[in-house]
């Protein structure tokens, strides 16, 4: 009977060990997709500026052409 319960006591304390790593696996991953957040809107902020200013170019460009603008 005590070895049957010193066994559930180690047991039990690899499971507390494990949980342990699990939660700092869920604290790195949490601070990583926070970082990918911000790269994100970085680049979102970078590719939607860039396609309005080949808009407006092209826009320009076509205008010119037309000869709606000298």
């Amino acid at each position: 009977m005590i070895s049957r319960i010193a066994r559930l006591e180690s047991d039990v304390a690899h499971i507390q060990l494990d949980v342990r790593e699990v939660r700092q696996d869920l604290r790195e991953l949490r601070q990583d997709l926070k970082d990918i957040r911000v790269d994100a809107r970085t680049d979102f902020r970078v590719l939607f500026g860039s396609i309005i200013a080949v808009a407006i170019g092209l826009s320009a460009l076509l205008a010119k052409g037309f000869g709606w603008i000298h």
